[in-house]
């Protein structure tokens, strides 16, 4: 009997009987039945099919769960759980001209960094607005800063290694009108439960009405212990009345 190029089915020879006619249709439409069947072996919503190692024949991979990524296992494709990754929300804090300071507490040391994004910062007033930072209510001279910020054209810079707090900078939101300044920072804190001491590190930004302020700042504690608590205190005295302060777990 002849058979097909590519799947090999049985098909009636030019030679054969008419009365041959229904059983070389039954057979060629059980073969073809038979491949298809291999080519699509999926039975639920949301499976999906991959070549295996038999030809003509897929293998079914039944639909992962909720959360999963596609991958590679022993050189088959695969459902896994993703890889710790992202950032995860730990705690917000609204910022009003009542409160001169903001603390995060009981900080998980379970994370392999600690972000801080402040956003829309606005200010009570037209001082020099800034944060300082203070780890675990240390008040005492154990840390050190530098930072470096540009006002349009104009370079600043400023620096101590024997304060109380990590200056972040200035000028984040240097106007009390709410149509103007809104300021925002960046704060990163890595390693922040590891044995060594502390850094962290910043940028931010403000500007409108023709002045702009950026800049980035760097600074330690002289600490070894690991940051359970992160306080963020209003500068110059002058308050920030506006804005949102984010602390996000980094894995």
């Amino acid at each position: 009997m002849a058979t097909t190029t590519n799947y090999g089915w049985t098909t009636p020879d030019d030679t054969a009987l008419v009365k041959d006619g229904a059983s070389a249709i039954r057979t060629l439409g059980s073969s073809v039945d038979t491949t298809t069947k291999n080519l699509n072996p999926s039975t639920t919503l949301g499976d999906i099919e991959y070549r295996s190692a038999t030809a003509n024949t897929n293998t079914r991979l039944a639909i992962g769960t909720t959360g999963q990524v596609l991958t590679v296992a022993a050189g088959v494709p695969s459902w896994a759980t993703a890889a710790a990754g992202g950032m995860t929300l730990i705690d917000t804090k609204t910022l009003n001209d009542t409160v001169t300071n903001y603390t995060f507490t009981s900080i998980a040391g379970t994370y392999k960094e600690l972000v801080i994004v402040a956003t829309s910062l606005q200010s009570a007033s037209t001082g020099n607005d800034y944060f300082k930072v203070q780890f675990n209510g240390d008040t005492a001279n154990n840390y050190y800063y530098g930072i470096h910020s540009k006002q349009n054209t104009s370079f600043y810079a400023e620096g101590n290694n024997t304060v109380d707090t990590i200056r972040t900078g200035f000028h984040f939101a240097r106007n009390a009108d709410v149509t103007r300044y809104r300021g925002h920072i960046i704060m990163h804190f890595p390693d922040y439960a590891g044995a060594g001491y502390k850094q962290c590190s910043g940028v931010w930004g403000s500007g409108s009405g023709g002045v702009t302020w950026t800049g980035m700042f760097s600074g330690g504690w002289d600490n070894t212990g690991a940051i359970t608590s992160i306080k963020l205190e209003s500068g110059d005295a002058v308050n920030l009345k506006a804005g949102t302060i984010k602390l996000y777990g980094v894995n």
